[in-house]
């Protein structure tokens, strides 16, 4: 049923509303991260972007940068391996304890993140393991490996496996079906939970507090910041990673068109 011009209007007035609810907090802090005051005040008297050139300059971000980027990658590198197998297991193919294995892979999703945080952090000290962002790559991993693999699983949910079976029939080998056929097909379901982990663990907070020990990462000290003697970084690298995450979201986005634009080409060819 076709919608009337007046209702589209709405629909299209509705949707800005929305997007601007969202994002004017963002427009704020990129004002505080330009103003040349230490405090943000409107009108904002004399603009600068020195604040910008100390965060580049500034050996403590450079560290927390490359601590928030090694737990992130490594995060998200394991998480899309183990969202690969687990959604074969959890979607594609029928076992025994199949109905468990989907119950328990969802169980650490529905737990508050401070409570699990604080769980792992008293395994970590019973078993004499001393906290470090290596053990918030394991914690990380406990709450956001099942939310890959629940993304992936949406993806296999949907290929027919007749085509593996037709690939089979025809002789192909186990990894061979692997390669050329399940992998392009859950290749975009990859790529989303690729994106969902790196993003979700860049920005976690409550995990990071409790397991990084004398380790900092990039939220942390935001929040420290905003407690106690506050920075103008603060809104700096707000912007900074915002933008990064933006600019993350477009590369992968392009990825994803190169390899469509890959696979159809190969198609015509064929």
């Amino acid at each position: 049923m076709p919608t009337s011009r007046s209702t589209r209007i709405a629909l299209y007035v509705y949707g800005l509303v929305v997007i601007a609810f969202l994002y004017l907090p963002l427009l704020s802090v990129g004002f505080a991260s330009i103003s040349k005051a230490r405090y943000l005040s409107f009108p904002i008297k004399r603009y600068s972007t020195k604040w910008y050139g100390e965060a580049l300059e500034s050996s403590t971000v450079r560290d927390l940068l490359t601590t928030s980027l090694s737990v992130a990658v490594l995060v998200t590198i394991i998480s899309v391996v183990i969202a690969f197998f687990g959604a074969l297991a959890f979607a594609r193919y029928e076992w025994r304890y199949r109905t468990t294995f989907q119950k328990l892979i969802l169980l650490p999703i529905f737990f508050p993140q401070t409570v699990l945080g604080l769980a792992l952090l008293m395994w970590f000290n019973s078993v004499g393991i001393i906290p470090s962002w290596k053990t918030a790559v394991v914690a990380h991993l406990v709450w956001i490996a099942p939310i890959a693999t629940l993304i992936v699983a949406i993806r296999a949910y949907s290929f027919d496996p007749a085509l593996e079976e037709a690939a089979r029939d025809m002789g192909a080998g186990t990894w061979t079906i692997l390669r050329e056929i399940t992998l392009p097909l859950l290749m975009p379901g990859l790529v989303s939970a690729g994106l969902f982990a790196f993003l979700l663990s860049w920005g976690n907070f409550p995990l990071s507090l409790f397991t990084t020990g004398a380790d900092s990462t990039l939220p942390e000290w935001l929040y420290a910041k905003m407690v106690s003697g506050y920075s103008p970084l603060v809104p700096t690298l707000g912007v900074m990673s915002v933008v990064g995450s933006f600019m993350l979201i477009l590369m992968a986005l392009a990825v994803a068109w190169l390899l469509r634009a890959n696979r159809e080409s190969r198609a015509a060819q064929n």
